[in-house]
């Protein structure tokens, strides 16, 4: 694992990356510095990059989000959010598991996530005993920090009314300006403890990157996989045999700080060896 400063040297040895915005490119609310400079260096070097995010929205509002922020369209080759693929999996229903949802959906989420279902033939229904299933997006973390005791009152009615559970952002959490807030992924994890049925949608899921590397034109090995997350953006890419970058500056950054021994010990007890650690996406 090396213990590197910049991006450089990594830029110059692959020929394709797949980045993380949340946590790698900006903390919710704006840019980390130099992360668009890093992005110009990247294109500068005409090699691909693709954005892959497990924000549960479509990618047009992702996009839209990052043109506010100041990262512009043509610093990236692409960008593929776990919402883009929920909107196709309950669009196509070509798997047989959401082929068997039914049309009625409870949304668990704020109204801004709608873009993932608003165009799709539901029926969106406001209780749980109405309901087919449930599209989790999260909790509002504009509305300020939540716990998962907060929910449990209407997870156990959604596990009362046996109800399968999309979950459209597998993150556990991440820190927005500064702040540590909880994601839908920590929701779908204590429905699954109360016995309900889930499909994640997103990284980890080796299925996400099938349409990643397509969007690159490039080979996993050849690929690096940039990401915040051990849990998602490290294993994900593991189970594709993509090599990863392990940036240290998001949801990690509290735990570990800047020690060496503790940041591979941490990627060890995890099972998982990422080729190199920055402690931010800066060239």
């Amino acid at each position: 694992m090396e213990h590197l400063r910049g991006f450089e040297s990594l830029a110059r040895r692959h020929n394709g990356f797949i980045l993380d915005l949340w946590g790698v490119i900006h903390d919710g609310v704006t840019p980390y510095p130099g992360a668009a400079d890093c992005l110009a260096q990247i294109r500068a070097l005409g090699k691909p990059a693709v954005l892959l995010s497990n924000a549960p929205r479509r990618a047009h509002a992702a996009q839209a989000a990052l043109r506010a922020m100041g990262i512009a369209d043509d610093l990236y080759t692409g960008i593929l959010t776990s919402g883009e693929a929920t909107h196709i999996a309950l669009r196509d229903r070509t798997d047989r598991w959401f082929a068997l949802l039914g049309r009625r959906m409870y949304h668990l989420g704020p109204d801004r996530d709608r873009n993932v279902f608003d165009t799709l033939d539901l029926d969106i229904v406001d209780h749980p005993a109405q309901a087919d299933f449930v599209l989790n997006t999260g909790p509002d973390d504009l509305a300020g920090p939540t716990e998962v005791a907060d929910w449990d009152s209407l997870l156990r009615s959604f596990r009362a009314h046996n109800l399968p559970m999309v979950c459209a952002n597998p993150d556990l959490e991440v820190i927005r300006g500064g702040t540590r807030v909880i994601c839908a992924g920590a929701l779908a994890q204590h429905y699954e403890t109360l016995g309900g049925d889930v499909r994640w949608i997103g990284k980890p899921d080796p299925a996400i990157y099938t349409p990643v590397l397509a969007m690159l034109g490039t080979t996993p090995g050849e690929t690096l996989a940039v990401g915040d997350s051990l849990r998602t953006d490290i294993a994900g890419a593991k189970s594709r045999d993509i090599p990863s970058c392990w940036v240290l500056g998001g949801i990690h950054e509290a735990e570990l700080g800047g020690d060496p021994q503790r940041i591979e010990a941490a990627a060890a007890a995890a099972g998982l060896a990422p080729a190199a650690v920055l402690p931010r996406f800066v060239w």
